[in-house]
């Protein structure tokens, strides 16, 4: 029998001093059965960084043709693909062919690894970009996971806070391409 995913109900609120927004999302995220929380929390992060009011959750893990998160013109034209972990280079560029801009979260232990592969075939994507969020950083956010958060997301001058009731994660995305 096919597990079924674990439903978190999110309420993300969004302060982004960058990009002057600043808004409340609630969204109910189901984890895939292999999702680890560490890939959450950074589908969750993605969300924050890129947030708008079209922005959506895929099926994600469950579908090979959908990113993680996309954002759609209203008349559905692909505006925004975000991916996250390290894709093939194959998905890149088919990626990069069906969205006006994509962005890359690399993370994990072998994303320096993965980086090297794929830095020659990606640079003339100027669509593309790839950020690295750091394994210590997707560890301590894969800590504040629970079946009900409230996330508090504060960017400014490029570096986040995340908090979650008295847990507090810093992070710097490290910006590759």
């Amino acid at each position: 029998m096919a597990q079924k995913a674990t439903i978190y109900k999110v309420e993300l609120s969004v302060s982004d001093m960058d990009r002057h927004y600043y808004e409340t999302h609630k969204l109910t995220v189901a984890k895939h059965p292999s999702e680890t929380d560490e890939r959450m929390m950074v589908r969750l992060l993605a969300f924050a960084l890129s947030a708008h009011e079209h922005l959506e959750m895929t099926k994600g893990l469950s579908t090979d043709d959908e990113p993680d998160i996309w954002q759609k013109s209203l008349s559905g034209e692909l505006e925004l693909w975000i991916a996250l972990g390290l894709p093939s280079e194959k998905i890149v560029r088919q990626s990069c062919a069906k969205a006006k801009e994509v962005i890359i979260y690399a993370y994990g232990s072998t994303a320096e690894m993965w980086r090297d592969k794929i830095k020659n075939s990606t640079t003339r994507f100027d669509n593309l970009q790839v950020i690295n969020l750091n394994e210590e950083t997707t560890n301590a956010l894969a800590d504040l996971a629970s079946r009900s958060m409230k996330l508090q997301v504060n960017i400014q001058d490029g570096e986040v806070m995340i908090s979650a009731d008295e847990s507090i994660v810093y992070v710097t995305p490290n910006q590759w391409k």
